[in-house]
């Protein structure tokens, strides 16, 4: 069984939701990154959790979607947080 690492938010990140639509900005970059009312759901379970999985979990039984569907669009988020610098994985 393989370890999936855990999902962190660095500490110079500002995460801030209105209207059900969050941005987030990246202090140390001075980048602002919007997320629709989806991406805003998926980062709240993602800070939750710290974890794919239990997200997944969450969001099939709060949406009627497909699972390969999900799975794509979350871990697309995921790269896109990644590389923008406002995610990062703990391999502990």
């Amino acid at each position: 069984m393989e370890i999936e690492p855990k999902i962190k938010f660095p500490e110079d990140i500002l995460f801030h939701e209105v209207g059900g639509e969050a941005v987030i900005l990246n202090l140390e970059s001075g980048k602002y990154y919007g997320l629709d009312e989806l991406g805003t759901r998926m980062w709240a379970l993602l800070s939750e959790y710290g974890a794919i999985e239990p997200v997944v979990n969450a969001l099939l039984a709060e949406y009627e979607v497909e699972e390969e569907q999900l799975r794509s669009d979350l871990l697309k988020l995921i790269n896109d947080l990644s590389s923008h610098g406002l995610l990062q994985f703990d391999p502990a």
